[in-house]
């Protein structure tokens, strides 16, 4: 059960935005991550649930940030309620896309899980709803992934896989790299692995 520390930064200047402290753990119905955010200063601006099926399908969702929070799911597509703090500005989502991402690395493992694409094939197209902090706007975006790469590094506990996907917006054209081993991300682009107590888990 991993459990260690992310740090975030903008990916156009590399501006440190914060940190997100985080544990997951694999089991036989899925997989659940749960993290706490903080800014540049430390002060806790958010946290992270999500728990995907044993197929990658968001099962359960719940962000923080600032006075908003969002609950979600995978139902009819991805279904989603958004409110404030005060349940006034309640307001209910629903998109015909395969799952949810954000500025989170969650997002990136599960969605990486979600299309288990295979090394060598051709680009796998995805459609998900993003959550844009700080208010946790709902915005949906195309993505095409491909497995490029695939590493073993041994290691004193053993043999780490890690993967190497190139992800495309689809409506912009932009590529990047990024590098996941198990239920961790390495790196990607604002996201560097700070600390981790424990090897990452495998998913079966």
């Amino acid at each position: 059960m991993p459990r260690g520390r992310y740090s975030l930064h903008d990916t156009h200047d590399h501006t440190p935005l914060g940190e997100e402290q985080f544990h997951c753990a694999t089991g036989p119905s899925g997989w659940r991550y749960t993290a706490r955010t903080t800014d540049a200063s430390g002060r806790t601006t958010g946290s992270v649930d999500l728990t995907l099926d044993d197929l990658g399908r968001p099962v359960r969702l719940e962000l923080h940030s600032g006075d908003w929070q969002v609950r979600g799911t995978a139902l009819d597509g991805v279904t989603w309620v958004r409110t404030d703090a005060t349940g006034e500005h309640a307001q209910e989502g629903n998109a015909p896309a395969h799952s949810f991402t954000g500025t989170s690395p969650a997002f990136l493992v599960a969605t990486a899980r979600l299309l288990c694409p295979v090394l060598g094939s051709p680009p796998t197209r995805v459609r998900l709803v993003a959550f844009t902090h700080p208010v946790l706007a709902p915005r949906t975006v195309d993505q095409s992934w491909a497995l490029v790469n695939r590493t073993a590094h041994p290691t004193d506990n053993g043999t780490l896989t890690v993967n190497e996907y190139q992800v495309t917006a689809l409506d912009t054209g932009e590529q990047h790299l990024l590098h996941i081993a198990g239920d961790v991300v390495l790196s990607a682009p604002g996201v560097e692995l700070e600390d981790l107590d424990t090897p990452p888990s495998t998913f079966v």
